[in-house]
């Protein structure tokens, strides 16, 4: 018996379909459930360099739990569509990205009442610490 070519003689072989691959279905989450593990995670901090110097030229000094109540702020602002933010304190101000999570800039207060503060769409006053 000959070999059949089956490119030439059309013999016909059963289509068999590719792999299912195995759907995360299983692993979704609702948007609720998204939206609060994205908003328990606090994400850390960041100082940007120019903004740590400015804290150094200025003598600006804020402990641990101020940083900490400054990032939920900005983790609470970003929620609700803030990208770049005035952050008012009792003895500094702060410019932050709270987009990025960034401290961008900072100066004491006597410097930030002469100065106009561009490109930023919140503000958060915290200056009763």
């Amino acid at each position: 018996m000959k070999a059949v070519n089956p490119i030439i003689h059309g013999v016909r072989q059963p289509i068999i379909p590719p792999a299912k691959k195995q759907s995360a279905q299983n692993t979704v989450l609702t948007f609720n459930e998204t939206f609060k593990t994205v908003t328990a995670t606090p994400k850390e901090l960041i100082i940007s360099k120019h903004a740590a110097q400015r804290l150094t030229e200025r003598g600006i000094h804020l402990n641990e739990t101020e940083w900490n109540l400054i990032g939920e702020k900005l983790s609470e602002a970003k929620s609700k569509g803030v990208t770049d933010s005035l952050v008012v304190l009792k003895d500094a101000a702060l410019v932050a990205s709270a987009k990025n999570h960034t401290i961008i800039t900072a100066m004491n207060r006597e410097e930030a009442t002469a100065h106009l503060f561009t490109n930023i769409n919140g503000a958060i006053l915290m200056d009763t610490l």
